[in-house]
């Protein structure tokens, strides 16, 4: 039986993680988990996917909500806690996979199959490529940017003794303007494979 193995990518808005989380599931031929992870929980509990959607990696409105007894009437809180359950699980059974985002580094530090990466990248380099993606101006692309990734952090840190994005709470962090995408994936990929062959 093959061994465990969990990826885990944090990134910045705009720094194409998402594009090398999907890479490497591709390569190691394992389960993605990003949004779509949500409409596998609404399945699950039959509820509306839109209504998961919205409120997906969203800090707790601390407005808005509050907790009695444990138990919160924060929906950010209540869908975050959902994931954190859905993903645990899929550990919990052995299955392999690879996440993006959803504090998974932290909230599966437990885990000896895990290995997590963040993944930055230049201002510039975000910028042309939210410009690209979403069709906006450059100044447009700089506000997305900076809301996304405070959005976040926000969210990251709430649920999470760890702070987002801080190096010492991942296996490596990069930046990935330096090479690129392909060739910042086969860095991560290489190193996949000597964690998984020093576990052997």
């Amino acid at each position: 039986m093959e061994k465990q193995m969990i990826i885990s990518i944090g990134r910045e808005y705009g720094s194409g993680g998402h594009k090398i989380a999907e890479e490497l599931a591709r390569r190691f031929s394992l389960p993605y988990y990003d949004r779509n992870l949500l409409d596998e929980i609404a399945h699950e509990k039959e509820i509306k996917e839109h209504k998961l959607h919205q409120y997906d990696e969203r800090p707790r409105n601390l407005l808005l909500s509050r907790t009695v007894r444990g138990y919160s009437n924060s929906p950010e809180e209540v869908i975050a806690r959902l994931q954190f359950d859905f993903l645990k699980k899929k550990a919990d059974k052995g299955e392999s996979f690879v996440v993006v985002g959803r504090c998974s580094e932290d909230i599966l530090k437990e885990y000896d199959a895990l290995i997590s990466f963040f993944v930055m990248a230049d201002m510039e380099t975000k910028l042309e490529r939210v410009q690209e993606t979403r069709h906006v101006s450059r100044d447009e692309a700089e506000s997305i940017i900076r809301r996304h990734d405070k959005k976040r952090k926000s969210y990251h840190n709430y649920y999470c003794q760890t702070k987002w994005g801080d190096a010492r709470n991942y296996d490596m962090t990069i930046n990935c303007s330096k090479l690129g995408l392909e060739k910042t994936t086969d860095i991560f990929e290489d190193y996949i494979r000597a964690r998984t062959e020093q576990k052997r």
